[in-house]
């Protein structure tokens, strides 16, 4: 494909404290939170005036899904939004909830696993042609998926093994002891392809549900990815696997290297942070994940050379790529511990270990684990180290800010996000999905939008033109549909 469409969507785990208080459980916090979205949008699964949705999902866990986007650029600046977003509900649930006695502190964390050993997820969407076949798809791309925790994982303070813990088959090669890992979703993952998410969490999710043309389009749902707060790690993590999906769908040769033990080895991956732990493949071979790596990163760089550019940061995501692997190979992160998540987070928990004396088994370092995927600004340690220099950005806060509210303008996002401002400001009430808008006194213009590159409609303008101005629109307590604008207090 010429041009993707790319989305995602994250979990937020969800933690309220307030010592020697009555403890909030995580369904009445999201109440708190989600209470305001309620009030607009008379629900809790809406869509806001930027095209993305936002919701409660299984077990409490806010999650929020992005817009359709086309760049890379866009893509981030509306993940990064939704955080900024997830703060302006904690704003006003901690006001609230003040107003009824509990003045303790509202978490949102962008993370993928709590201490009670759930795991919450970070799901990727990308745009497939219908005529890509899904088998040849998945055979190439799972290896790279385990494999590319290399430079996308968020990294973890592992604890140790307790000694009436059985390892078993899949985690025979995890250390005993506590120590770090690559990856915070690995341990968590059960199989390679499933249409399941929750009860066996697969690397693949197949369920078909293309949001588009069913005839023309196919969604990609990898649900094995860390949630990352690194806006470079995002970068080379949607820009790496788009040029795999590329060279899949061009007829690339990349080679056999399907895994024998496909869950064996991501877990093998992320406990192993020399890169060199051998992965057996189905067809006897051995490699391991650098070579791997190394593998679909030469394929990929000649692929560019022979096909040319696909978008505006190609050059970023394979310098960074690269740099990557070699910080790796040499084990010396120094060259990427201001842009890979696991590589930040690394630098500040060992030199703060090193400091103070503590092993990775100290609850301090977990604790600041956790607290690198704080979300509150000033609080949180990613975005303390951010304001301070120490973790890269190639997007600046007008960027971030800007996606909170605009919609993306070269996807179908912005039919969405103009219909959205419009019956709002009228106070009319409508209905939203991915592919349709409708007002809900006029059924019969529901406008469908299954062309996700869609950015005009004259469907649209005419069902605008017959909303009635704000001066003769309903009393803002009537309004009623199922998406939202969300603003802070």
């Amino acid at each position: 494909m010429d041009r993707r469409i790319y989305g995602v969507e994250t979990e937020f785990g969800v933690h309220y404290s307030h010592p020697g208080a009555r403890p909030l459980t995580p369904e009445e916090v999201a109440r708190y939170l989600f209470r305001p979205v309620v009030e607009w949008g008379r629900s809790s699964n809406v869509f806001v005036s930027n095209g993305s949705r936002l919701y409660l999902d299984v077990g409490s866990h806010p999650e929020y899904a992005t817009a359709e986007c086309s760049t890379l650029d866009e893509l981030v600046a509306v993940d990064k939004a939704g955080e900024v977003m997830m703060q302006q509900l904690i704003d006003q649930a901690t006001e609230r909830m003040a107003a009824d006695g509990f003045t303790g502190t509202i978490y949102l964390y962008k993370n993928n696993a709590d201490s009670a050993g759930n795991s919450y997820g970070s799901h990727e969407n990308y745009l497939l042609n219908r005529r890509t076949e899904f088998r040849r798809l998945s055979e190439a791309l799972i290896p790279f998926l385990i494999t590319r925790q290399l430079y996308a994982g968020a990294g973890k303070v592992v604890a140790p093994r307790t000694g009436d813990t059985d390892p078993g088959t899949l985690d025979r090669d995890r250390p005993d002891g506590a120590h770090f890992a690559f990856s915070q979703r690995a341990d968590h993952v059960m199989e390679g392809i499933s249409s399941a998410t929750t009860r066996s969490r697969p690397i693949i999710n197949t369920r078909d549900e293309p949001h588009a043309d069913a005839a023309e389009y196919r969604r990609l749902h990898v649900i094995v990815g860390d949630s990352n707060m690194s806006e470079t790690t995002q970068l080379v993590r949607f820009g790496a696997t788009d040029l795999m999906l590329r060279m899949i769908e061009a007829g690339t040769p990349l080679g056999d290297h399907q895994l024998e033990n496909p869950i064996l080895a991501i877990r093998q991956v992320s406990h192993d942070l020399t890169g060199t732990a051998e992965l057996s493949l189905r067809s006897g071979r051995r490699r391991s994940a650098l070579q791997l790596q190394r593998h679909y990163l030469e394929q990929a760089t000649a692929f560019v050379e022979r096909h040319g550019a696909h978008h505006d940061r190609l050059d970023a995501v394979l310098d960074l790529w690269e740099r990557a692997l070699d910080a790796v190979e040499r084990q010396d992160p120094a060259g990427i511990d201001t842009e890979i998540d696991w590589a930040i987070k690394q630098r500040f928990l060992t030199r703060y270990a090193d400091r103070h004396g503590l092993d990775w088994d100290s609850a301090r370092l977990a604790q600041l684990d956790l607290s690198y995927h704080d979300i509150t600004p000033g609080r949180g340690l990613f975005t303390l180290l951010q304001s301070r220099g120490a973790a890269a950005r190639f997007l600046d806060d007008d960027a971030v800010r800007q996606a909170v509210d605009t919609p993306p303008a070269t996807t179908r996002a912005a039919l969405r996000g103009r219909f959205i401002q419009a019956a709002r400001e009228s106070g009319q009430p409508y209905a939203v999905d991915w592919t349709h808008l409708k007002l809900s006194d006029r059924p019969l213009l529901t406008v469908t939008t299954k062309d996700p590159f869609q950015t005009s409609s004259e469907r649209l303008d005419e069902l605008l033109r017959s909303i009635p101005s704000p001066d003769h629109a309903p009393a803002e307590g009537h309004r009623d549909g199922d998406a939202c604008s969300i603003h802070p207090v």
